[in-house]
């Protein structure tokens, strides 16, 4: 469609005429081409046109679905820069865990559900968080096999770093010897993997109803586009490649928010690690994500450079020595694809970076910063190693509902780290150094609720790290997009030539929201010309009523009409 020289569209010529065009107006469109814009075209898969309801009105025609919006937001899609389709399909469908406050009532609720689900298969589970109980025992793998029935039982910890197991399970995945299992109910590190892809042997039919559980979920909450994060650890490539099919042109079947799929496998050499992308049989983005360098706090498995303060003596695990990983990021620097690990304790941040100066030295600091290298999670930065982030130009992809669960002065962060716990997180610091970053859920971990990641931000446990909406709400949409380096540098916002990927939501109360002053703060006086955003101290999140990607409806509500 083209445009006149008002700025609003001509009438669609007859080529154009087969493509579905779509005026939404009398709402608000949150848009850099216009902050009090009311309307938007949409040609095909396209933004056309963006403008007031003045305009709209003039340019509406009977070839055009004419969507009224009653005052609604339409704002562009979001982008879950971390997800595992899979494992949050199974925690939608299994036994929830998330209130349970001590053994006995995990042992209570998985008798009830053995009882309801019948005889057969293994008793999955999600979401206990021992720090919550009111005595943090944990039951044994005989109290989990009388509970039970016999059946096999797989639980995985809140933070999915560690799981409570049965015998029968333990058994069937040798765990006995296995680092991480000391033989009771709880498995961690080696014996948490073994479990896990045990319990999760499922045909390839139910990991894609899984994943489709999943996909439905994230749409249904406004999201266009989720960062796959799978591994040979967690899944395996099978569900890498159901999870990328759901990007296949022409698949039968729901419109699905669109896959970024990444693979964290490490490679010793360019040669392996061109040798794992050619065997994988689906393209992806990066051998990066969850690649563990160490584990969680929760789990006491994070790297830390001192003793955890409430575990004289732990300091958690880390997986990868410097030299691994040293070579894993100069392989993939020589192919200028992005690597990537899954870090969170200091000591294991520490050896990412001494990593990144190796593979600097080895290959280039130009290749190692073209390369757009990611870091998952980066919860304990100092000032120093976020002026190395910010000097290779490595993203974070980092999680704010961790710190809304867990920080504060009150809090399991605080009980595991002490005084370490206020400079978790460092959202602020990140901005203020120039560090890109992006934010996700790392659902199952979190919830598929994108407006309760940019509250977080707003809301941070430490005053001097909280971000602004705006900047909150960037790092959740077009900053997924382009911490995955796609291929539409147009993707995240809303302008005439860019992807018709938006929600529309129904809110309380619109309003410019800054954080204390601080990051990414602006003028509230309009003549700013920024963008309002909803109000997040209401009680009540957005309740989404439609989600569009690339022109098509992933979602509806069923509120909004012609």
């Amino acid at each position: 469609m083209t445009v006149s020289p008002s700025g609003a569209p001509k009438p669609a010529n007859a080529a154009q005429a087969e493509r579905k065009v779509t005026l939404y107006r009398n709402g608000s469109v949150y848009t850099a081409a216009d902050p009090f814009a009311t309307a938007m075209l949409v040609d095909g898969d396209t933004v056309a046109w963006v403008g007031s309801e003045q305009a709209a009105t003039s340019i509406a025609d009977a070839t055009m679905d004419i969507v009224d919006l009653h005052g609604a937001l339409l704002a562009p899609g979001f982008v879950d820069s971390h997800v595992h389709l899979t494992e949050t399909g199974i925690a939608l469908d299994s036994l929830q865990l998330g209130g349970v406050r001590s053994a006995a009532e995990l042992l209570d609720a998985i008798a009830r559900y053995s009882a309801s689900a019948g005889t057969g298969g293994t008793v999955l589970g999600h979401g206990w968080d021992e720090t919550l109980w009111t005595d943090p025992a944990l039951p044994s793998r005989e109290e989990l096999d009388r509970a039970a029935g016999g059946r096999p039982v797989y639980l995985s910890r809140v933070d999915v770093h560690s799981a409570l197991v049965s015998s029968s399970l333990a058994a069937a995945s040798s765990l006995d010897g296995l680092d991480g299992c000391a033989g009771d109910g709880q498995v961690k590190r080696d014996a948490h993997i073994a479990a896990r892809l045990a319990a999760r042997k499922l045909p390839a039919g139910e990991l894609r109803r899984y994943q489709q559980a999943a996909l439905a979920e994230a749409a249904a909450n406004g999201y266009v586009a989720l960062a796959e994060m799978a591994a040979p650890h967690i899944g395996g490539v099978e569900d890498l490649r159901l999870a990328a099919g759901w990007n296949a042109p022409g698949r039968s079947g729901p419109a699905a928010p669109e896959i970024l799929p990444y693979w964290g496998e490490l490679a010793a050499s360019e040669e392996q690690a061109r040798s794992i992308l050619d065997g994988l049989g689906v393209p992806v983005l990066g051998l990066a994500g969850d690649l563990n360098m160490d584990g969680s706090i929760g789990s006491r498995t994070a790297a830390l450079r001192e003793d955890y303060s409430d575990a004289a003596g732990e300091r958690g695990n880390r997986y990868l020595s410097v030299d691994e990983a040293a070579a894993h990021l100069a392989a993939c620097s020589l192919l200028g694809i992005q690597a990537g690990f899954h870090v969170i304790g200091d000591a294991g941040l520490d050896a990412a970076l001494d990593a990144l100066d190796r593979a600097a030295a080895e290959v280039g600091e130009q290749r190692v910063r073209a390369a757009g290298h990611r870091l998952e999670h980066v919860e304990l930065a100092d000032p120093d190693a976020i002026a190395r982030l910010a000097k290779y130009s490595v993203t974070v992809s980092a999680q704010p509902v961790f710190d809304a669960l867990w920080g504060g002065e009150d809090s399991l962060y605080a009980r595991r780290l002490g005084s370490r716990h206020a400079a978790m997180n460092p959202f602020g610091s990140f901005y203020s150094a120039g560090v890109p970053v992006c934010f996700g859920s790392d659902s199952p971990v979190t919830p598929l609720r994108p407006w309760a990641g940019v509250r977080a931000c707003l809301e941070h446990s430490n005053a001097a790290e909280r971000i602004s909406a705006r900047a909150a709400f960037l790092g959740h949409t077009r900053a997924g997009w382009r911490a995955a380096r796609y291929r539409n540098p147009m993707a995240g916002q809303l302008v005439p030539g860019a992807p018709a990927s938006f929600a529309v939501w129904e809110v309380e109360e619109l309003m410019v929201q800054v954080a204390d002053g601080r990051v990414q703060s602006w003028s509230t006086d309009p003549r700013a010309r920024t963008p309002l955003l909803p109000a997040l101290d209401t009680g009540n999140d957005p309740v989404c009523l439609q989600t569009v990607r690339d022109g098509v409806e992933l979602f509806s509500s069923g509120s909004l009409g012609s």
